[in-house]
């Protein structure tokens, strides 16, 4: 069987508390195999991220919880591949759902409601485990990973993904604060990174360490473009700054240009002139 099996509870990490990934039936393009989902704990369950409305997908989590009692679905941020299906599996268990509000952005999966007031450094305690919520935004204002402290397993969503990078998301994405949440990664103590889509990551430092090397050498990249271009608005610059991006992936580098370009106007370095962008 695959390590990568929809629907298959597969155990993730050597950890004395019980970590199984799902994976979702959606795979494509920005998704890779697929939504990673996380039944966490032996007794007193949490299951992360539950995914897009997929039938075959809930009676695979129900599989999963069997006799068992799922007390919580938490959900790093609310994009229609990780949040939707929630509502489906909070109806059939009475878990509560953890996260933070929805932004009035589009994307967002406006029926995800959460049960309290979350915020950063709030711990959901089962007993046999502790995770804590860590704010990154970033990707979008709202996103939050998961820490299980007692495995050191850090549950990150879009924040970090395994393979690729993740797209910044303006007017409510931000890069200044996806590189700042970043670097207060690098202050924990992390052993594992579960991310939203692809495999386990076992050297979190190091993938740390590199994310921001790529993220300041693609601004470089945008600033180096200004200077060779002058003047010129994202759809020009974006062909120069992600000439290492395939065609169908460059709506998405857009958007990821215009979060760089939003922090390099905050930081003084250009300015916005009649839709077209240049060097201060």
């Amino acid at each position: 069987m695959s390590e990568f099996e929809p629907g298959v509870a597969t155990v993730v990490g050597d950890t004395q508390v019980p970590v199984n990934r799902i994976l979702g039936r959606n795979p494509g393009p920005m998704t890779g195999p697929g939504t990673n989902s996380y039944l966490i704990g032996s007794n007193r369950l949490c299951l992360l991220d539950p995914g897009p409305k997929d039938e075959a997908q809930f009676e695979s989590f129900i599989s999963a919880i069997g006799d068992r009692q799922l007390e919580f679905i938490l959900l790093t941020h609310a994009h229609g591949d990780h949040s939707p299906g929630a509502a489906r599996l909070k109806e059939a268990t009475g878990a509560k759902l953890v996260g933070l509000p929805v932004p009035q952005s589009t994307g967002q999966d406006k029926n995800f409601s959460p049960d309290g007031e979350w915020k950063d450094n709030d711990v959901v305690d089962c007993d046999e485990y502790r995770v804590r919520l860590i704010h990154t935004p970033g990707h979008v204002s709202n996103h939050i990973c998961y820490f299980l402290e007692e495995e050191q397993m850090l549950f990150t969503g879009d924040h970090v993904l395994q393979g690729t990078t993740s797209v910044i998301l303006p007017p409510d994405g931000n890069m200044g604060d996806y590189l700042d949440a970043l670097r207060r990664l690098q202050t924990m103590d992390i052993r594992y990174f579960a991310p939203g889509h692809g495999g386990l990551m076992e050297d979190p430092q190091g993938e740390l360490e590199s994310l921001i090397a790529h993220r300041l050498r693609r601004e470089a990249k945008v600033i180096a473009g200004l200077e060779k271009l002058g003047s010129c608005d994202v759809s020009v610059l974006v062909i120069d700054v992600y000439d290492d991006v395939a065609k169908h992936l460059i709506p998405w580098a857009k958007k990821t240009l215009l979060a760089h370009l939003i922090k390099l106007q905050r930081d003084g370095r250009v300015v916005l002139l009649n839709d077209c962008w240049e060097l201060v």
